[in-house]
């Protein structure tokens, strides 16, 4: 399906948000247009007070940089107010749980929950029921807000999404998953490079592979080759590697080599925090064809769009 094809409602039936897959090709639409449009605004400095008199509570259970400010800022622009609640370990182990804590924020007036770290069986287990809109920005499995994001960016430069080719190179991570989950539904051409103790999850390609399909190797230049669009992901944000893992992943960093097998024209994109010299050389990541710097302002627009279309 043509994006630019698509007429946009700026309306979603949605109410959640803990994995792009849960969203069908026209709600990713949906959700690009209203950051086209949230963007658009930012620019020419019009008022999106959307969510005036709405509080937005912030649950994490890791720390975090872009993402936090990105939502506090975003939530700010758009009217509303952020709430931020402590996390605790021990209060988890002690018998507090979401599905109680969303209950009661609810009865507090608060209108969304945001999570960080939080397992997907627990968001899962009680999305159903939740009164308010509970909207996972990232855990272990997926990070739907910099799917979006990263969509967006490329729709942004490329003027289009079906029939370009992306190549992941690199560890598979949640990163990885949700971009890549979004990607097929929007008809791009999928390459993965990845040794193979750091693929991504069975599970969760065999769930991808229902929306498209999606060529694995081993061989980076091979993905590489004509891409339009080169990515690729930290490999120890909140985890160390050992030197056999970095051993293992050193021939799929991202440098000139690997960027002249792609297309002339080929973005660089990278989620950060980056390590120059480790997934990325210094000279790729901070070179002409690097997008970075737009995929982290445009998650601030992205997080503006998803709260406007999913908070009810």
């Amino acid at each position: 399906m043509d994006i630019n094809r698509y007429s946009p409602s700026y309306s979603i039936a949605k109410k959640h948000m803990t994995n792009l897959a849960d969203f069908s090709t026209e709600e990713i639409f949906e959700l690009l247009y209203a950051t086209k449009q949230m963007k658009a605004k930012f620019i020419a400095h019009e008022s999106t007070a959307i969510l005036r008199g709405i509080d937005v509570a912030l649950l994490f259970g890791d720390t975090s940089l872009r993402t936090r400010s990105a939502l506090e800022i975003g939530v700010r622009q758009l009217g509303g107010e952020i709430i931020n609640l402590q996390y605790s370990e021990h209060d988890m182990r002690a018998g507090e749980n979401i599905r109680d804590v969303v209950n009661v924020i609810y009865r507090y007036g608060v209108g969304a929950l945001v999570t960080r770290g939080i397992a997907q069986s627990e968001l899962d287990g009680f999305t159903e029921v939740s009164p308010i809109s509970v909207i996972n920005s990232t855990n272990s499995d997926y990070v739907p807000m910099q799917a979006v994001s990263d969509l967006f960016t490329i729709w942004e430069k490329k003027k289009r999404l079906e029939g370009l080719k992306l190549a992941y190179v690199g560890k598979g991570t949640n990163v990885a998953t949700s971009l890549i989950t979004g990607a097929v539904k929007c008809g791009m051409e999928v390459f993965v490079a990845a040794p193979a103790e750091f693929a991504l999850d069975r599970p969760h390609m065999q769930k991808i592979e229902q929306y498209g399909s999606v060529t694995i190797t081993d061989d980076p230049a091979f993905a590489a080759k004509n891409a339009d669009i080169v990515y690729t992901d930290s490999y120890h944000y909140h985890s160390q590697i050992t030197p056999e893992e970095r051993q293992a992943l050193a021939p799929y960093k991202v440098n000139n080599r690997l960027m002249a097998a792609a297309s002339g024209t080929a973005l660089f994109m990278h989620p950060l925090p980056a390590q120059r010299g480790v997934e990325v050389s210094a000279d790729v990541i901070d070179g002409k064809q690097s997008v970075v710097y737009d995929q982290a302002e445009n998650k601030l627009h992205a997080i503006k769009a998803i709260l406007t279309l999913l908070i009810k």
